[in-house]
């Protein structure tokens, strides 16, 4: 298989909007707007009123002569019911799923479309954490989304980058073939970062099977960085390279901050798994916050004046099952964009301290020690298998 990978493109837009209240109405504007064509990649769709209110969208815009096309995960869209996924084709809209469950394809059902894009009349691109929900999509009664999440639009030459990677996942819809050894990553270089800072834009994306383009992006920058590294994300348990990356950094004297969920989150587990890394970081110098309003949803990444926006959770799981797509941007305005937002979060979350850590309740590290040895086992069970 070839991968491509992607160049820097000069010369992009980009817009941020942070939840759904906000960006929801963003992609129905969007929707409304299309003149030829709108394709969407998308992990999670569940039925509800988000949903629907989407489906009319989507078939108003095959009425008018627009090519719409729908790439749904079979895992991700198990809520998103047979009759809706009728209304679509009846209404004229092009679906396929990716990787339908099959017994016989033992652990190749394990692989995922993770991504989330948006593409309308190749001009206009969206990534994020978005996904197809009330909980996503919907206020409730205090004006806010149960999920606090983000979604970038892009312009641009990127862009055409962005088509391109659906285009290839449209016509590998059934997802990986079993019958054949899974090969090993392929350790891929990425293009160097541009000098300028306004406006430069790459398409990074992770095959768990070929690439892991993002994961290379963020660790060369990690290397590099000078002044700060933000990192956002709702599961956090990250690789080793990640971890020593951000040690190393924090010993150099850089500004490292991890923005990672509270209580609040829809896989608990995973939290206190995770937290067995907090003692080692925070005595490198890292700065932990845990989000307190809502369940953070957030995939982003920001050191110095480069972003990463996306879908990549940066987890064992994401490196080693899922496709993700992140977009890369060197961009002044943006880069103040995402720092503003990191900025009001920490100010929302708890900052945990070595002290405050040391004084942890003994049933909370028995939690931590249950479920992160049943992660260790897990990771090495997978492992053992690819």
């Amino acid at each position: 298989m070839t991968v491509s990978i992607y160049p820097w493109r000069a010369n992009n837009g980009f817009e941020l909007t942070v939840d759904g209240e906000n960006f929801f109405p963003k992609v129905l504007d969007a929707i409304a707007q299309a003149q030829t064509s709108i394709d969407i990649e998308m992990y999670l769709v569940e039925t509800g009123q988000a949903t629907a209110i989407l489906i009319q969208a989507l078939s108003a815009a095959v009425r008018r002569g627009v090519r719409v096309r729908c790439l749904l995960d079979d895992i991700g869209s198990r809520e998103f019911v047979t009759q809706e996924r009728e209304q679509l084709r009846d209404g004229g809209i092009e679906l396929r799923i990716y990787n339908p469950l099959r017994l016989m394809r033992g652990l190749w059902n394990f692989h995922r479309d993770h991504r989330k894009i948006l593409i309308f009349d190749n001009h206009l691109a969206m990534t994020g954490g978005f996904g197809l929900s009330d909980e996503f999509c919907l206020p409730d009664a205090q004006g806010q989304t149960l999920w606090h999440d983000q979604m970038l639009a892009v312009t641009g030459l990127a862009v055409v980058d962005w088509l391109a990677l659906f285009e290839h996942q449209w016509k590998q819809t059934d997802g990986p073939r079993p019958g054949r050894p899974l090969p090993s990553l392929r350790r891929i270089r990425p293009p160097p970062a541009p000098d300028g800072k306004h406006g430069w834009a790459r398409v990074t994306h992770m095959d768990s099977r070929y690439s892991n383009d993002i994961l290379h992006g963020l660790l060369v920058q990690i290397r590099v960085a000078e002044k700060h590294v933000w990192l956002a994300t709702p599961y956090f348990l990250p690789a080793w390279r990640i971890r020593r990356a951000l040690q190393g950094a924090a010993c150099r004297g850089v500004d490292v901050r991890l923005l990672l969920c509270g209580q609040i989150m829809d896989h608990p587990p995973v939290r206190y798994a995770g937290q067995r890394y907090y003692s080692r970081l925070l005595k490198a110098g890292i700065r932990i916050f845990e989000y307190q309003p809502r369940f953070l949803h957030l995939k982003s990444a920001l050191v110095d004046d480069w972003t990463s926006l996306g879908s990549c959770n940066f987890d064992h799981w994401s490196l080693h099952w899922n496709l993700e797509a992140n977009q890369h941007g060197i961009d002044v305005g943006l880069a103040n964009s995402v720092r503003e937002t990191f900025e009001k979060d920490f100010a929302a979350s708890r900052e945990w301290t070595l002290e405050a850590w040391k004084r942890l309740p003994r049933w909370h590290r028995l939690k931590i020690r249950m479920w992160g040895q049943i992660n260790r086992w897990v990771t090495m069970w997978f492992h053992i298998k690819r």
